[in-house]
């Protein structure tokens, strides 16, 4: 598979999204978590969101309980605790894994395309992958990386 366009996945209802849809998009995707000290990020991302969504800006959340267990609630859980506590209206896909044998497609090849510091694998949650109109990942940041310390490239990425 060569664009992000190949991929579906479900959303946190369980509903296929099929990232084809998404084509001339510019896409941020993270795999998130809700106990996690990154958490207060998804306010940053939904800011992004809001900011740059008329643009061709979108946000794609993926909940992920590898790290430190810090995801372990439903589908249904996680979406009430995002909207609740963050605000969160951007896209949230059901929760997945992002490494070993059984990490989402998606995830498999957003490491292929632009790997880590080290390996390739995802080391914690909110690592976060920018991916071009083209359907080619632009960029990959640490978990560290704030929302807002990527707008620059954001708006490089959407005035492509």
């Amino acid at each position: 598979m060569s664009t992000i366009y190949d991929f579906t996945a479900n959303d946190l209802a369980g509903n296929p999204v099929s990232f084809s849809d998404f084509k001339d998009k510019v896409l941020l995707i993270v795999n998130t978590a809700s106990k996690c000290g990154f958490t207060p990020q998804f306010e940053g991302l939904e800011q992004l969101h809001e900011q740059y969504k008329d643009q061709g800006l979108v946000v794609i959340g993926f909940p992920c309980n590898q790290f430190g267990a810090q995801d372990p609630g439903s589908n249904d859980e996680i979406g009430a605790f995002c909207q609740k506590n963050y605000g969160v209206n951007f896209l949230m896909m059901e929760k997945i894994d992002v490494n070993g044998k059984a990490a989402h497609p998606i995830f498999t090849w957003l490491k292929k395309q632009e790997g880590g510091l080290l390996t390739d694998a995802i080391k914690w949650n909110f690592t976060k992958f920018l991916v071009g109109r083209d359907g080619k990942v632009l960029e990959r940041y640490a978990p560290t990386t704030k929302p807002e310390a990527i707008t620059k490239d954001i708006v490089a990425a959407l005035s492509a």
